[in-house]
């Protein structure tokens, strides 16, 4: 790996713990504020909102100047989404901040990736990348998780940073200290970036074109036969994950009798196993191999409709963690030949704005569809399997087509 890129893999694993952890502590500041359980969702959408709506901007804004630079100063205004919570601005608003903010940092993160790694180390450093998001998620759960325990609350710490906020005629909170330490790992992040070499791409045209640019950008790489393919895949493949973030907790409840704290380390091994699939397609498959991975899409359906059938734990673990295991493998060398596409097509930043605006909107079209699902009383178990049976069609259906 080149210079700097393992300083960019800590920075960007920096800034997503904090991303997690915070979602955590913000559920737990509605609550402590007294909004309605429903609020706590609306965290999510204000944050992923971002990513869809702003697609159009980050991309050329990405390319307008060096990207870690530019991820510095994203850091920056999570820090300021922070101090408008701490001063006692609405959370969802300061949150959205935040949101706007990952979602700038994504297309600078992803793009220096391609400008720093050349093709044949692309699916090794979309591994890395991968892992680290990951971990961060699963670590920024376990940290946010102690953030917001009545241990932690009750201590003599919180009680001093509430102390500290209430002297500077702010909002009291026992979140206070909480939200400063996220704060500090915001910092560290930014301060990692700046250790982040430039790469030293230039893109003609420094103005930020919006609209019609964009859109013709979409059109370039759907209408690619590599680019299309692996968008289609990637965009698929996020959108199940999230929604089986969800779905796993529901089912390990309704069918496995298990507490929400439970069933949350059930994500943990699903989580686990695309950290061991991802480790070992960095290893062992190139970028010229991504499109021979499309079968796992199917096995990767019967593996959920599987897993949902599951009524013992044991069972439950293993199928869960080769839910994971297929899912890391399939995605990294797709992902890592979408950005090489998207790079030779477009621009590093623009390829993975757009990549970015259909993957999240995946997320929001499938969970809009689940929760609609459980208004109307579906059972977890034939939800799932129908699920998991829908997907691997989708997927062997774009193996089929790729290879006509």
């Amino acid at each position: 790996m080149p210079a700097g890129f393992h300083c960019l893999i800590a920075a960007q694993f920096a800034s997503a713990l904090a991303d997690n952890a915070l979602l955590i502590v913000m559920i737990a500041l509605l609550d402590e504020r007294g909004h309605p359980a429903w609020w706590a969702p609306l965290l999510k959408l204000v944050f992923t909102l971002a990513y869809v709506l702003l697609a159009p901007l980050v991309g050329p804004l990405a390319d307008s100047g060096p990207k870690a630079r530019l991820m510095a100063w994203m850091n920056a205004l999570k820090m300021l989404g922070l101090g408008m919570i701490l001063a006692g601005i609405h959370p969802l608003l300061g949150f959205a901040v935040v949101g706007v903010a990952a979602a700038a940092y994504a297309p600078a993160k992803y793009g220096l990736i391609t400008e720093l790694v050349g093709p044949t180390q692309l699916v090794r450093a979309n591994a890395w990348i991968e892992v680290s998001v990951v971990l961060a998620a699963l670590a920024g759960t376990v940290l946010g998780g102690g953030l917001v325990s009545e241990t932690w609350r009750a201590g003599a710490l919180a009680t001093r940073g509430m102390d500290l906020l209430a002297g500077a005629g702010l909002p009291p909170t026992r979140l206070a200290l909480s939200l400063l330490l996220l704060w500090a790992v915001y910092l560290l992040a930014g301060l990692l970036n700046l250790g982040v070499p430039a790469s030293g791409a230039r893109y003609p045209g420094g103005r930020l074109q919006l609209g019609s640019d964009f859109w013709r950008a979409q059109c370039t790489l759907w209408r690619d036969a590599d680019g299309g393919l692996s968008l289609a895949v990637t965009t698929l493949f996020w959108g199940v994950g999230a929604t089986l973030q969800f779905a796993v907790l529901r089912w390990a409840i309704d069918v496995l009798g298990l507490s929400l704290s439970q069933g949350a380390y059930l994500q943990a091994v699903v989580a686990v196993g695309v950290v061991l699939g991802a480790a070992v397609a960095g290893r062992l498959v190139g970028i010229g191999a991504a499109r021979r991975m499309l079968p796992l899409g199917v096995l990767l359906g019967g593996c959920i409709a599987l897993a949902a059938l599951s009524t013992g734990l044991g069972m439950a673990i293993c199928m869960l963690a080769l839910v994971g295991l297929v899912g890391g493998l399939l995605v990294v060398p797709l992902n890592a030949l979408l950005q090489h596409r998207g790079h030779q097509l477009l621009t590093a930043g623009r390829s993975i704005a757009v990549q970015g605006f259909n993957e999240n909107l995946s997320v929001l079209l499938m969970l809009s569809g689940y929760a609609a699902m459980l208004a109307w009383r579906v059972p977890i178990v034939p939800l799932m399997v129908g699920f998991g049976l829908g997907i691997g069609a989708l997927v062997g259906w774009l193996w089929w087509r790729s290879r006509r």
